[in-house]
C-alpha cells in the first residue's frame, strides 16, 4: 500500500464514506416507510415498491446485507484513514486518525443519511432497493451464515426471528389515523370516516325514538279517526297496532294507502284495507350494536325496525335514515326543532324539551354533554341521574360548562330546561 498514493488513498476513503452512508440511508429510509401506502404502490405495480416489499418480507436477510456492507466500508475507511494519517503523520497520528474518522463516520456515514432516509424514505428507499436486491443476492452465503447465527441466539431467549409482526391497525390505532390525516382528507370526509368507526360503539337503543314519542295507528280506534291521523302524519311508516304498542300488527307505509286518503265517501273498510296493505313487523334487539343493524337493514331490505327490550317490549323505533344521520349529520331539517325542542332565546340561550336524545343535542348545539354505556339517553334522565332525585320545585345545576334551569316539572319528570354554555374565558 505504500505504493499507493495518497490523493488516490484519499479518495478510496472517501468512497468507502459515501458507501456507509448508502448503506445507513437505505436501512433508514426502507424501515420508515409507510407500509400501508407501500401496499398501494404495490397494487399499481410499482417495481421499486415490489422490491423494496420482497426485502422486507425477510428482515433478517435486509438487516444482514445492510450491515454487512457498513460495517465492511466503515471498517475499510478507518483501516484507509490510518496508513493516510500514518504516512503523513508517523506513528503518532494514529491517535488522530481514530478520532477523525470516528467524527466523519457518526456525521456523514450515520446522521446525515439516516436523517434523510427518515425525512425522505420513499427518495432513499426505492432507489436503494434496485442495489440492495442484487446485492443481496450476490452476498447471500455470507448473509447466510450470520442470519444463522444470529437467528440462533434469538431462539435461544424465546424469540421466533421468522414471525412478522402484524400491520393491522386497531380501530382506536385507525381514529388516530383518520384524525392526523390534517388536509388530506377534508374535515368534512375526516368527520364521517370518524363516525363510521364510531358505530360499533353504539347501539340501537342509544339513537332510536322511544316509545312515549312514537305515533301509530290503533287499529280498534273508528274509521274517522285513522283517516285523519294518515292524512295529518308526517312520517312514511307508520306501526299499527292493537290496544297498545306492545301489540304491534305490522308496519304500514303511507304509499299503499293513497286510495284510501283520498276516498272522501269513506265507504271501504279502513281496518281490512289497512291490515291487506301493511307489512309484518321487523323488531330489532336493544343491544344490537349500529354497525351491526345497518347490515341488517341491508339484508333485510327494511328501512325501519321495532327496538324490544329482553323481555319482548317494545322500547322504541328505529330507521336506517336514524343510522344514517350519525355517520353522514342531518339530511333535513330537524322535526324536532320546529315542534319546540330546541328554542333559542337570547344571549345564547336555549328552552330545551327533556326528552331529547342526548345525542341529538350534541349534534344540534355542538354540545359535549356526558353520554356513557349503559346511562340515560334522554336529557331528562341525565338531570335525574346528576340530581340523584326529581326535584320537588324549580332548581339551578351546572354539568361542566353547561347551566341549566329546569322551568317545568310534571308527571314524575322534568318537561322543559332553560340551558345554554358558559365559554372559557
Amino acid at each position: 500500500m505504500d505504493d499507493i498514493s495518497i490523493g488516490l488513498l484519499v479518495g478510496v476513503l472517501t468512497g468507502l464514506t459515501l458507501m456507509g452512508a448508502f448503506f445507513s440511508g437505505a436501512e433508514t429510509g426502507i424501515v420508515s416507510l409507510n407500509r400501508y401506502k407501500l401496499r398501494h404502490l404495490i397494487k399499481k405495480n410499482h417495481r421499486a415498491a415490489k422490491l423494496v416489499d420482497s426485502l422486507l418480507s425477510r428482515p433478517d436477510r435486509f438487516f444482514g446485507v445492510v450491515l454487512i456492507g457498513n460495517n465492511l466500508a466503515n471498517a475499510a475507511a478507518a483501516a484507509i484513514a490510518a496508513v493516510v494519517v500514518q504516512r503523513l503523520y508517523g506513528s503518532t497520528g494514529a491517535a488522530v486518525a481514530t478520532f477523525m474518522m470516528t467524527l466523519v463516520t457518526i456525521v456523514f456515514a450515520e446522521i446525515i443519511p439516516k436523517m434523510l432516509g427518515a425525512l425522505y424514505p420513499e427518495r432513499i428507499a426505492f432507489p436503494a432497493s434496485y442495489v440492495l436486491f442484487p446485492l443481496l443476492k450476490a452476498l447471500y452465503p455470507l448473509v447466510w451464515v450470520t442470519n444463522v447465527v444470529s437467528n440462533g441466539f434469538l431462539r435461544l431467549f424465546g424469540v421466533n426471528p421468522e414471525k412478522s409482526s402484524s400491520d393491522q391497525l386497531s380501530p382506536d390505532e385507525l381514529r388516530t389515523v383518520v384524525r392526523e390525516s390534517g388536509k388530506m382528507i377534508s374535515p368534512r370526509y375526516r368527520g364521517m370516516l370518524l363516525n363510521i368507526l364510531d358505530l360499533g360503539q353504539m347501539t340501537v337503543q342509544d339513537i332510536m325514538v322511544p316509545r312515549t314519542q312514537v305515533t301509530g295507528i290503533d287499529i280498534d280506534r273508528s274509521d274517522a279517526d285513522i283517516i285523519a291521523f294518515l292524512r295529518n302524519t308526517e312520517y312514511t311508516r307508520i306501526p299499527v297496532y292493537q290496544g297498545e304498542i306492545n301489540n304491534i300488527l305490522g308496519i304500514l307505509h303511507m304509499r299503499r294507502i293513497g286510495r284510501l286518503v283520498d276516498d272522501e265517501s269513506n265507504e271501504r273498510d279502513v281496518r281490512d284495507f289497512i291490515l291487506s296493505n301493511m307489512r309484518e313487523p321487523y323488531f330489532v334487539p336493544e343491544t344490537t350494536p349500529l354497525n351491526v343493524q345497518l347490515l341488517n337493514f341491508q339484508k333485510e331490505k327494511r328501512r325501519m325496525g321495532l327496538v324490544v327490550d329482553e323481555y319482548g317490549d317494545v322500547q322504541g323505533v328505529v330507521t336506517l335514515e336514524d343510522i344514517l344521520e350519525e355517520i353522514v349529520g342531518e339530511f333535513t331539517t330537524n322535526l324536532g326543532e320546529s315542534d319546540g325542542e330546541y328554542q333559542r332565546l337570547a344571549d345564547d340561550r336555549f328552552r330545551i324539551d327533556c326528552s331529547v336524545n342526548i345525542r341529538d343535542i350534541n349534534r344540534h348545539l355542538d354540545w359535549q354533554l356526558p353520554i356513557r354505556p349503559n346511562s340515560a339517553r334522554t336529557l331528562n334522565g341525565l338531570f335525574i341521574d346528576y340530581l340523584g332525585a326529581i326535584p320537588a320545585s324549580n332548581v339551578c345545576f351546572v354539568i361542566g360548562p353547561y347551566h341549566f334551569e329546569t322551568e317545568s316539572i310534571a308527571d314524575n319528570k322534568i318537561q322543559t330546561v332553560i340551558a345554554f354554555e358558559k365559554k372559557g374565558r
